[in-house]
């Protein structure tokens, strides 16, 4: 077994004192670190941090931030000024990005496909279907390579474009607020096709090897607590989430296999766990943004048998050395003496980072290597 693939089973499997398995959660300051000299295109960010393999295999086919269009949207301009340029996206989005760079920061969404039943219907349904033959283009090379990877022993993860995100990313954060409670009905059958095509490619899947996880990209708190109810979690979520679940738990290869359900959500994830954990079972949260209320050592004080990854507050990053130190050691040998730890980042590192404390922050990480 590869060093990398038994940390991950020790995480997993919650290992007291296991070594900590290195990770990181995105970057926002790469651009600035090559103006500055530090990095270039040709750079191997893995050798330099000391990243290692992620010891799994995931499974995409099914979304992250986007539902998962096959076909996507017509990528184009449909305005441009000498700042600005109003671009349709892969997802059907109206999106507002400064002219020339598209990435880095946060745009504005301007327009979001789906406003009714009849744009559903019309612009967006049938690009959902699950039956759509470029879904499974390259299957038998995905195959090939997941089996490879089960036989060693790597984690097999399925992710999904959790509920709440995929109809954010369907009708837009503001409206989709005002849809609960206006337009009920849309949003289930939104939510019917999202379990229909998350069923068919995850069944698909299972036909090849036996899932360890599968993951919730939710985004479904904010910086205070959760974007909707407990009792619209359980009316247009939780349902379609225990059906899709159980499914998957009754195609498992191996009945045997305890499947993990991880979700992930930015802002103040406390407000969700005790939901979650009760409704589909979940036992693995990240990222825990600490800007936003979450603090990892108290929330595995409070939790002592959820897995965790995340965590690291990004402004202690860009506070110097001293900073760091102090959170490294406040958080990491008592994390590590639980198990079940990943440390990364609590989102992409920003460009408020200068790259000699980065650099220092992953010394002191790989001291728990």
């Amino acid at each position: 077994m590869k060093d990398s693939v038994k940390k991950i089973r020790d995480f997993y499997n919650q290992k007291p004192g296991a070594s900590i398995m290195q990770r990181e959660f995105g970057f926002f300051c790469l651009d600035k670190w090559k103006e500055q000299g530090y990095i270039n295109d040709t750079t191997n960010l893995g050798e330099l941090f000391g990243y290692e393999d992620t010891g799994t295999y995931n499974f995409g086919e099914l979304g992250w931030c986007e539902a998962p269009f096959f076909p996507a949207f017509e990528t184009k301009v449909l305005e441009t000024d000498d700042e600005y340029e109003l671009v349709q996206d892969y997802a059907g989005r109206h999106v507002k990005f400064f002219k020339g760079r598209r990435n880095g920061f946060m745009p504005t969404y301007v327009d979001h496909p789906v406003k009714d039943i009849a744009t559903w219907e019309n612009d967006v349904k049938w690009r959902l279907n699950p039956d759509t033959p470029e879904r499974f283009a390259n299957l038998k090379q995905r195959m090939i390579h997941a089996q490879k990877c089960a036989q060693e022993e790597y984690i097999i993860v399925q992710s999904i474009i959790g509920g709440y995100m995929y109809l954010r990313s369907l009708i837009g954060p503001e409206n989709l607020l005002f849809a609960f409670y206006d337009d009920p009905k849309l949003i289930h059958e939104c939510m019917k096709i999202w379990l229909e095509v998350s069923d068919k490619v995850c069944a698909l899947h299972q036909e090849y090897v036996t899932f360890d996880e599968v993951f919730l990209a939710e985004d479904i708190c904010y910086n205070c607590s959760c974007l909707i109810s407990d009792d619209m979690m359980r009316e247009f979520l939780i349902p379609y989430y225990q059906q899709l679940i159980s499914n998957i738990k009754s195609r498992q290869l191996d009945k045997n296999r305890k499947l993990h359900v991880q979700v992930d959500t930015d802002g103040n994830a406390l407000a969700v766990i005790d939901i979650y954990r009760e409704t589909i079972g979940m036992d693995y949260m990240s990222p825990f943004e600490a800007a936003s209320g979450c603090d990892v050592v108290e929330v595995r004080k409070k939790y002592p048998d959820l897995l965790i990854r995340g965590g690291i507050d990004k402004r202690i990053l860009a506070a110097g050395k001293d900073a760091i130190d102090r959170e490294v050691e406040r958080i990491m040998p008592f994390m590590k003496a639980w198990g079940g730890y990943i440390p990364t980042c609590d989102h992409g590192v920003p460009e408020e980072v200068f790259f000699e404390d980065y650099m220092h922050y992953r010394k002191r990480m790989l001291e728990y290597k």
